[in-house]
C-alpha cells in the first residue's frame, strides 16, 4: 500500500507550530511561512485570517503576532489540545471558532475531542449549543432518539459530554444510572429542564476520563494482531487504534500490538483499511470472522 499523508494530521501540524510561535511572541510573515510548509500563500492568510481567527491577531506591515494582553496565555497543553481539534473549522465556519475557543478554556469540561475529522453539524448548530450549555450548568435533559427499530425517548438524562470520535459526534449521559453514549445527530425534540440539576457522579466522571471509545462497556475485550513491515512505522509514530500498545518488534520488522476493545467496530475498520499487512492474532475466531465479511461483500460486487 502506497503510503498517504493525512490531510488533517498535516493541517494540524502546520496550525499547532504556528500556535507554538504566536503564543512565543513571534512575528509572522505569511510568505515566509507559506514556503517553510510548502503550500500557496493563500493557505496560509486562510490560517492565519480565519483558522485562528479566535486569536483576534495583530497585523502591521504584513506581519501576524498576539496582542501583549494575550501574549504566552497558552499552555503545551493548551496547545496539544489545539492540535487535536485543528479541523474542527471546516465543520461550520461560526460553530468551529466557538468550539476552539472554548477548548482552549481549560475550565471548561463539556467538550472531548478524539481524532481530527468531523462531521457536518450545519442546522444542528442551535441544538449544540443547548446541549453544551446544559452540560455546563448540569441541567437534566430529555429527547428522542432514532434506533434502527424505531425512535426512543429519553427522558430525566444527565448529560456529561460532547464527545467527538474518529469525526462523528455523540452525547455522554446516563440514563437511569447508567452511562450510555448517543450519536448526536440521532437526537431530536431536546428538551432541557433547567430547574432538575444533578451533581456529577465522580465515578462516572472518572471512567470518561479513561475511556479511549464511545462504547462505555465496562467489560473490554483484549486484542492482539500482527502488523507487517511495510506498514509498521505508522504504528509506531502514532496511536491509529485507541489505546494500542506495541508488545513486541519482531525480527522480520512487523509489530505484535493489543489493544482493549468494548466493540468489534473499534478493531475490524482498521484492519479492514490495513490489508494485507495487518491480521488479527486473537481472539480466535476475530480473523475468521473479519475473512467471512471480505467473502461476503465480494460475493456481491
Amino acid at each position: 500500500m502506497a503510503a498517504q499523508t493525512d490531510p488533517q494530521e498535516t493541517i494540524a501540524y502546520r496550525l499547532s507550530e504556528l500556535l507554538r510561535r504566536l503564543n512565543e511572541g513571534q512575528k509572522l510573515d505569511p510568505h515566509a511561512l507559506a514556503q517553510e510548509f510548502s503550500v500557496n500563500l493563500r493557505t496560509i492568510q486562510r490560517d492565519l485570517n480565519e483558522r485562528l481567527a479566535f486569536l483576534d491577531l495583530d497585523k502591521h506591515h504584513g506581519h501576524y503576532r498576539v496582542s501583549g494582553p494575550r501574549l504566552g496565555l497558552l499552555t503545551q497543553q493548551d496547545i496539544e489540545r489545539f492540535a487535536s481539534v485543528a479541523g474542527l473549522q471546516g465543520m461550520h465556519p461560526q460553530l468551529g471558532t466557538e468550539l476552539l475557543k472554548d477548548l482552549l478554556d481549560s475550565r471548561l469540561q463539556s467538550l472531548q475531542i478524539r481524532g481530527h475529522h468531523y462531521e457536518d453539524l450545519s442546522g444542528r448548530e442551535d441544538n449544540f449549543r443547548q446541549l453544551k450549555q446544559a452540560i455546563e450548568q448540569r441541567c437534566a435533559i430529555g429527547f428522542r432518539y432514532q434506533k434502527p427499530e424505531g425512535e426512543k425517548t429519553v427522558a430525566a438524562a444527565q448529560p456529561y459530554k460532547l464527545v467527538n470520535h474518529s469525526g462523528i459526534w455523540y452525547l455522554a449521559a446516563t440514563d437511569a444510572g447508567t452511562l450510555k453514549s448517543y450519536t448526536f445527530t440521532k437526537i431530536s425534540g431536546l428538551l432541557i429542564d433547567d430547574q432538575q440539576r444533578f451533581e456529577p457522579d465522580p465515578a462516572v466522571v472518572a471512567q470518561l476520563a479513561r475511556e479511549d471509545s464511545i462504547w462505555f462497556n465496562v467489560k473490554k475485550t483484549e486484542v492482539v494482531f500482527k502488523v507487517g513491515r511495510e506498514v509498521a512505522g505508522y504504528f509506531q509514530r502514532r496511536q491509529l487504534v485507541n489505546g494500542q500498545k506495541i508488545e513486541k518488534e519482531l525480527a522480520d520488522g512487523g509489530l505484535l500490538v493489543s489493544c482493549l476493545i468494548a466493540h468489534p467496530n473499534q478493531i475490524l475498520p482498521i484492519v479492514r483499511y490495513w490489508l494485507p499487512n495487518v491480521r488479527i492474532i486473537s481472539p480466535e475466531g476475530m480473523q475468521a470472522e473479519l475473512e467471512q465479511q471480505l467473502r461476503a461483500y465480494l460475493g456481491t460486487v
